[in-house]
Parts: structure tokens; C-alpha cells; sequence
């Protein structure tokens, strides 16, 4: 397999003549490069160092948009998984990490049509900002040169109903906790229950916000890449029903 990131089928020769015209383009990266893999740029299995330092966080946030469109459209690019896992042994170069949800229905590898060694993956119920979390963050930006951190909450999310609801067991308990300050901060006038799904999507979306804050205010390393423009934060909602990927503004 040499593409993961295709809209249509390349040859071989085509991808070296895309390669040469595309160096320094940045609009050719967004159209043509691999993001999150390799595509007609290389014969490579897997993301390098030299095609992932070459995108900016926007042009990788573009082409993860690309990714949610084929992943919406039923037209995933092909993964040879085996390859991708061969070429990722000595070492690996993710452009993004993702913090998400652990719900079944929320892959987020699936959902933005990655590889393996295309993104960083940590998930967790409710995608809240814990020390470890942020720890994890940071190496994959500091350490590891991810050039995007994006939240991804969504919908009919059980995590922001048990928060709604108060709901205690064990160590979910305090996780919960955590995402109470968002169900107090989200400003709805109607039912505020989680039997509400219109209510209950509100406050995952001001859960992905405070997250956002979370590591701003508690990760000088993270802040410090945003703030020298190495780094993108950003947040987004996942949409269960119709499977798109929203970008909070």
C-alpha cells in the first residue's frame, strides 16, 4: 500500500513529479500531501519526519477535515496495515495528538481516516485534561513534534449524562467531577436533565472548551508551543448521527 491519504489512485511516477513540484508549496500540501500518512509524495508506508515537519497545524487540521469527508462519504483511502506497521518499528513522526472520549462509537483513527503511526490517541471518558493527560500531551508535542492538539468531544455522550445526573461509583466518581464545571457553565434555557439530548450535547461541547482551557492554563509547555505558533489547539464535536466532525471557532 502507498497511499493513505488518496482521493483517487496515483502512480508511482506521478507521485515523484508530485513530490518535486509540490516542495515548498504549501497549498500542494493540503491538496496533495499525505497528512496522517503518506500519499502521492512518497513511497513510503508510513508518516516521516521530512513530510510531517513540512505541514504547518493548519494544513494538518485541513487534512483531517479531508479525512472526516472520505470517512462520511463511505470513501476511506485503503490501509495496508501491515506495511504501516513495518515502517513505524524504528521510530514515528504523528502530526496530531487526539484526546478524546473512550466510547465505542467515537474512533477516532476510524473517524478521521488515519494510520498507524499518523496520530497520537489518548481517551478518556468525558476527553477531560488530567496531570497524566497533560503529560501525555506534552511529549507528544514537546518530545515527539505533534504540531496539533485537538479535544474531540460528542454527542450522546454517557460520561456528560453520569455528570448531569450526579451519578457516583467508585473511581468514576471523581472523574465526573471533572466534567461538572461544565454542565454549571453551559447557558441553556430549556430542560437541564440528561434525558435532554439537545442539553446534554450543549455541555459536551463547553466540556471540549474548558478542556481547551485546561491544558492552556496547566501546561506552560503546551501554551508556550501555541503561543510561538508550533502548536495548534483546537476543539471539535463529533456528531454520531451522520459522522462529522465539527471544529469549534
Amino acid at each position: 500500500m502507498n497511499s493513505k491519504m488518496d482521493f483517487q489512485p496515483v502512480h508511482r511516477d506521478s507521485r515523484r513529479v508530485l513530490l518535486k513540484s509540490a516542495m515548498g508549496v504549501a497549498t500542494a500540501c493540503i491538496v496533495s500531501a499525505p497528512l496522517l500518512g503518506v500519499s502521492e509524495q512518497s513511497d513510503a508506508a508510513a508518516l516521516t519526519k521530512e513530510l510531517r515537519d513540512k505541514l504547518t497545524p493548519d494544513q494538518i487540521i485541513e487534512l483531517m477535515k479531508q479525512g472526516n469527508e472520505r470517512f462520511r462519504a463511505g470513501k476511506m483511502a485503503p490501509h495496508d496495515y501491515l506495511a504501516q506497521k513495518r515502517a513505524t518499528v524504528a521510530g514515528q513522526y504523528p502530526a496530531a495528538v487526539i484526546l478524546s472520549c473512550i466510547d465505542s462509537r467515537a474512533p477516532a483513527e476510524i473517524i478521521f481516516d488515519v494510520g498507524i503511526g499518523d496520530t497520537f490517541n489518548a481517551r478518556v471518558a468525558g476527553n477531560i485534561a488530567t496531570d497524566d493527560l497533560l503529560g501525555s500531551l506534552e511529549f507528544a508535542c514537546a518530545l515527539a513534534g505533534a504540531k496539533v492538539v485537538l479535544v474531540m468531544g460528542h454527542t450522546a455522550c454517557g460520561a456528560i449524562k453520569g455528570a448531569i445526573d450526579g451519578a457516583q461509583l467508585g473511581n468514576l466518581t471523581g472523574l465526573l467531577n471533572k466534567i461538572k464545571p461544565a454542565v454549571v457553565a453551559t447557558h441553556y434555557e430549556g430542560e437541564r436533565t440528561s434525558k435532554n439530548g439537545e442539553f446534554v450535547d450543549e455541555v459536551a461541547k463547553t466540556n471540549v472548551r474548558l478542556t481547551l482551557g485546561t491544558i492552556r492554563e496547566r501546561s506552560d509547555v503546551l501554551a508556550g508551543l501555541e503561543k510561538d505558533g508550533k502548536i495548534k489547539i483546537v476543539g471539535s464535536m463529533y456528531r454520531l448521527a451522520g459522522g462529522r466532525v465539527d471544529f469549534l471557532t
